[in-house]
């Protein structure tokens, strides 16, 4: 058996809200490490939404929620394949203690993220979780695939602040966010063979030395540098790892479009925990996804009550 894994982030240009990284973790046959999932699962799955297709969409997030169209999609994708790895969470705070313990613990330095509890799907048009994903287990079951794991890293105002002072690069941040799923991945199964992609991460195209830095007990081989792909080999008497950083990762592969998903679905909860606090202060407040235009309009409609409620900049307010 090998691992085959996917990352891929969300919300790395707002002024509002959280940056979000996720990975997916499936172990399959050795023989399958380099096939495509789609087409090993397409008795169950598709990448095109369509509502004549009774099979689950995993595809990016772009192509699942579009602003101001249903969640449903993306909000179906992330929880029926949590189903089928035997997770079912019922609220937003469980589903942060389920892929995001880490931040589950950080809200309380956020009055905007500590609601009453938030019950999910939030969408009702999601459907029957359970059946839709007994149907996947079954088809993960005949192909001897298996969702391992799915891990997020969200990133909070606050301490995406404190990142950015210390590194003074937006891309440094994500890297390091990024090289920290890696590590996940290699530490929760014991195949010798893993597979990682990552979704290309800005318009960087060199990562042997950050790789280096991060993973020294493995030899590193550069295998790719070009403007489409970096692919990298690292291999220590235990392990061989290949890492590739690719343009439109979650196109080419269900695992990045799979993560990419669950990074979109825990921003869009986040925004819509903060959309309902702000309402709750400021009367007919429209609410924002947090996107830079957008975000200074909400910012000037709010200005009087966040002087009130003495609101630091440096926890609501991200510096890029």
């Amino acid at each position: 058996m090998a691992i085959i894994a996917g990352i891929d982030e969300a919300g790395l240009g707002p002024l509002l809200g959280p940056l979000v990284v996720s990975a997916t973790v499936f172990r399959v046959p050795d023989r399958s490490v380099d096939g495509c999932m789609w087409q090993a699962l397409s008795d169950t799955c598709t990448q095109t939404v369509s509502r004549s297709d009774r099979r689950l969409a995993i595809a990016d997030s772009k192509v699942l929620f579009k602003s101001r169209s249903s969640l449903a999609p993306l909000e179906r994708a992330a929880l029926v394949m949590l189903a089928v790895s035997g997770k079912m969470p019922t609220t937003w705070h469980h589903l942060l203690e389920t892929i995001a313990p880490t931040a589950a613990t950080q809200l309380e330095d956020y009055p905007w993220y500590t609601i009453n509890e938030l019950p999910i799907p939030i969408d009702p048009a999601v459907g029957d979780i359970p059946t839709r994903a007994n149907a996947i287990r079954r088809n993960c079951s005949e192909k001897n695939i298996e969702l391992l794991s799915v891990f997020s890293e969200p990133l909070l105002e606050k301490q995406f602040n404190r990142m950015i002072d210390l590194t003074n690069n937006k891309a440094t941040v994500l890297i390091g966010l990024a090289t920290r799923l890696i590590d996940k991945i290699i530490r929760c199964s014991s195949e010798r063979r893993v597979r990682i992609c990552v979704d290309r991460l800005g318009g960087r195209t060199h990562y042997r030395d950050v790789l280096q830095t991060s993973f020294p007990e493995y030899d590193i081989q550069v295998l790719e540098e070009s403007a489409d792909n970096s692919l990298y080999r690292l291999e220590n008497p235990s392990r061989v790892v290949r890492i590739s950083f690719s343009t439109s990762g979650e196109q080419k592969h269900l695992p990045v479009a799979l993560a990419s998903a669950y990074s979109k679905y825990l921003r869009e909860l986040f925004m819509h925990v903060f959309n309902g606090y702000w309402s709750t202060q400021v009367t007919d407040l429209k609410p924002t996804a947090g996107y830079y235009t957008d975000a200074k309009r909400w910012l000037t409609d709010v200005a009087p009550t966040l002087k009130k409620l003495a609101v630091k900049k440096e926890t609501l307010i991200r510096q890029r």
